[in-house]
């Protein structure tokens, strides 16, 4: 049985998956991979499978990959670069690691898009082209954080132009007019 097994794919019994779910968020059938396989198939020029990306994000997620283990993937992944499908999953799994927002309920008549910043400094892009983009029929639900540091999120940007420092966020919930929102 082993032998058909992936190199970096553990099998256990279902009595040790029980005691293994009270530690890490895994049921019967759930494929689980060793973090330090992932990164040296990966050192080694190996593509990743889908399933172990999704293991690999899910693992940041739940705090069982450590920080030294996410650097040496990220290092690995600068020298020998990820492939498209590879790029696709990595993708994939970090929207599917938390909530996904789904909007289709609205029946929107128009494109529902997102910017989203890796922030900065004098960074207001996110304040001038979410009216720029509802203003062309566009839908703009921006997700923004908030205490980021010196720089700031958007909210907070905003509060600081705000004078009454009234603001409406509303959460999935647009209005049937074209229009931005921006959600904390």
């Amino acid at each position: 049985m082993h032998s058909r097994l992936k190199a970096c794919c553990v099998a256990i019994s279902e009595s040790a998956c029980g005691r293994l779910s009270s530690h890490i968020p895994v049921k019967q059938g759930d494929a689980l991979f060793l973090a330090q396989e992932i990164i040296r198939k990966k050192r080694d020029g190996q593509p990743l499978s889908e399933e172990e990306i999704r293991f690999f994000i899910n693992g940041i997620r739940d705090n069982v990959v450590s920080e030294g283990q996410i650097a040496a993937l990220a290092m690995t992944i600068y020298f020998h670069d990820m492939s498209m499908p590879e790029r696709v999953a990595l993708t994939m799994a970090m929207r599917d690691s938390g909530t996904v927002l789904n909007w289709k309920s609205l029946n929107l008549n128009g494109p529902l898009v997102d910017k989203h910043s890796t922030g900065g400094v004098g960074d207001v892009t996110s304040l001038m082209l979410g009216p720029m983009v509802a203003a062309c029929g566009g839908y703009v639900p921006m997700i923004s954080g908030r205490g980021l540091g010196h720089t700031g999120g958007t909210l907070d940007k905003l509060e600081a132009i705000v004078t009454n420092g009234a603001i409406v966020i509303h959460t999935q919930r647009l209005k049937s007019d074209p229009g931005g929102n921006l959600l904390s």
